[in-house]
């Protein structure tokens, strides 16, 4: 191969390149750093009367977390709504710029009930919380995330960058909403299920599978 045949073809592969960079997006996780995360980082929480066993399991890589609408709090001494929910513990932040990546499917029936959260904030309990109403995802009961998510995988990202207080959530690799956060505050990540304020049904339920976190 001539030396301008050569140079024509690494020109057709970069421009090829940018285009599918273009037409795909770049993927979420670009230019993160993965955090290691070990079995103790994943800290349950459920009904505090009921055995783990009966609002959880993990199984062939997949947690599936379930809650009833009448089920007591994580402790006795709470008034909160009911929950099967993993604490990702170890990895709290309050600076930087920190990625959650996981799994997600949720069966249709589930509703009015938060999938997935950020803890924290200067005002408030949470930065961020993800309902699931009626197959669709909303941003605390308000801003519509994404629509038609029973009964299938799919795959959510949340960056938060807390120096510039933005918040950006990406399903199956699509840009679907960006929020201000709720201030500094010790912030942390978890899934699962939390009742919602009003309207959840009877019998929540979530399953969640390679579930990551990474960070700039």
């Amino acid at each position: 191969m001539s030396k301008s045949c050569h140079y024509s073809f690494l020109l057709l592969l970069v421009i090829c390149s940018v285009k599918c960079h273009q037409i795909f997006g770049a993927d979420p996780t670009d230019g993160f750093t993965e955090v290691a995360l070990a079995e103790e980082n994943f800290v349950l929480q459920k009904p505090y009367n009921e055995p783990l066993g009966t609002r959880y399991s993990y199984k062939d890589g997949v947690r599936s977390f379930w809650v009833y609408n009448h089920d007591k709090p994580f402790k006795s001494s709470s008034g909160t709504r009911p929950r099967t929910e993993v604490r990702i513990k170890g990895h709290d932040y309050s600076s930087g710029i920190w990625q959650f990546e996981g799994y997600a499917y949720v069966p249709k029936g589930t509703s009015g009930v938060t999938i997935m959260q950020i803890h924290g904030a200067s005002e408030g309990a949470t930065t961020l919380q993800l309902r699931i109403y009626n197959g669709d995802m909303k941003y605390y009961k308000f801003n519509v995330v994404a629509t038609d998510l029973y009964d299938k995988w799919f795959r959510l990202n949340v960056i938060h960058d807390v120096g510039k207080g933005k918040i950006t959530v990406f399903i199956d690799g699509e840009q679907k909403f960006v929020v201000n956060d709720q201030g500094p505050g010790d912030l942390y990540f978890k899934c699962g299920v939390y009742a919602a304020p009003a309207g959840s049904s009877n019998y929540m339920d979530s399953r969640w599978r390679d579930i990551k976190l990474y960070k700039k």
